[in-house]
């Protein structure tokens, strides 16, 4: 397995995008798999390191990177330095940043993977991300989402709380780990609003004509299984895994001081290896 951390994708005028690939020794033609984080997440997080390994061992080219707006930095890509970038992301620029990672891969990556066989791997929030993306963009060849949302119009705030963002143009949601104030500027909303059919997850996996497959955990009290019901019921091609006692990380936490994953995104990862293959 070779290994290259921190790659910086240049991208002129735009944030940069800093990415990490694990390329497996097995082959010059593997399936190239991109990994999305989710909300208040980033590539580094807790056990995503272990599971590209094992991505990378079976066979995989695995790329995770940070979303440019995610809070981090290029030089402090784990955790949040850069918060007013965090407060100016949205889902336009998610999309914009995943599409540019796919990009490259076709030109980087060419020696070393089959550049046709592109799979995409949401997390959380980047579940829709993934899913919005595999509807529009044809490089894209098979789709997975693990704890994937399934609405994301829902999850603005509501009633007073809501009139207060549109008056101040910000909000703050408190990280229960680092413990800061993360803010949401009120672009985040109107960017929403002008891309809302582009944006509406529903519209896109609907229209899903590829291999999907929606990994969720039975305990997760993040984003609730019944999302993922609605993301099958929606598309019943897909295929439909649940990963019976498990949370919203599938056991994971950070920082993940262990060397095995944990049993639930274990069978998780297993899970999504025989879905790919």
């Amino acid at each position: 397995m070779k290994v290259v951390k921190n790659h910086i994708l240049e991208r002129g005028e735009k944030k940069p995008i800093l990415l990490d690939y694990f390329t497996s020794s097995k082959s010059n033609d593997q399936p190239i798999i991109i990994f999305a984080h989710g909300y208040k997440g980033f590539k580094d997080w807790g056990a995503w390191n272990l599971m590209a390994q094992t991505y990378a061992n079976a066979g995989f080219c695995f790329v995770k990177f940070n979303f440019s707006h995610n809070g981090g930095t290029m030089e402090n890509p784990i955790d949040f330095p850069d918060l007013e970038a965090f407060g100016n992301n949205n889902y336009s620029k998610e999309l914009d940043d995943l599409n540019t990672v796919i990009d490259w891969t076709q030109t980087h990556l060419k020696q070393i993977a089959n550049t046709n066989e592109i799979y995409l791997i949401g997390h959380s929030r980047a579940g829709g991300i993934v899913s919005i993306c595999a509807a529009q963009n044809k490089l894209v060849k098979k789709v997975v989402t693990l704890a994937g949302v399934s609405d994301y119009e829902s999850r603005f705030p509501k009633d007073n709380t809501f009139d207060k963002w549109k008056e101040s143009g910000v909000y703050h949601v408190k990280n229960g780990r680092t413990h800061q104030e993360m803010p949401h500027y009120f672009q985040f909303f109107e960017d929403f609003e002008k891309n809302k059919e582009m944006l509406t997850i529903k519209n896109s996996v609907e229209n899903l004509k590829i291999p999907h497959l929606i990994v969720h955990g039975k305990n997760d009290i993040v984003v609730s299984f019944n999302e993922a019901l609605q993301l099958h019921q929606w598309n019943p091609r897909a295929e439909l895994q649940s990963i019976h006692n498990a949370n919203h990380t599938f056991g994971a936490s950070h920082p993940w001081n262990h060397d095995i994953l944990p049993k639930d995104l274990r069978q998780t990862t297993q899970c999504v290896i025989n879905f790919l293959n």
